[in-house]
């Protein structure tokens, strides 16, 4: 393993959680292993280990930019991640405001409904 990928694993922990990462790792085979260094290392190795802006900030962008692509397979595990970079529930709200204003109403109103199913989750499970 590279230096990279080693601060990415460190990355992605502090960021998604242990519990996250290890359910990830169970089911990563040799087919997709490369794909998962490729993320390891460029996403949490390269971008998210950099210090040029904060994780709450990290955190902000890729939910706006999750929700204006229209992935929203990976907004629940980026709003589960706020929990440990610090973006508040009013973020994530001027968040998806701005997706609204600047990517379309539909795709921050699905959004906002993804997000609030999944601090209601946090709040129960109290995570």
């Amino acid at each position: 393993m590279t230096d990279r990928y080693d601060t990415g694993m460190s990355v992605r922990r502090s960021v998604l959680g242990d519990a996250h990462v290890d359910r990830a790792e169970a089911k990563k085979t040799a087919f997709d292993e490369p794909f998962q260094s490729l993320i390891t290392e460029g996403a949490w190795g390269t971008v998210w280990a950099s210090d040029r802006i904060s994780r709450r900030e990290r955190s902000m962008l890729t939910l706006a930019l999750l929700a204006a692509c229209g992935n929203f397979e990976e907004i629940p595990m980026h709003i589960r991640a706020t929990a440990r970079t610090g973006a508040s529930k009013e973020d994530v709200m001027e968040v998806f405001q701005h997706v609204a204003i600047y990517a379309g109403v539909p795709r921050a109103n699905h959004a906002l409904k993804l997000a609030k199913e999944t601090f209601a989750e946090m709040e129960t499970n109290d995570e």
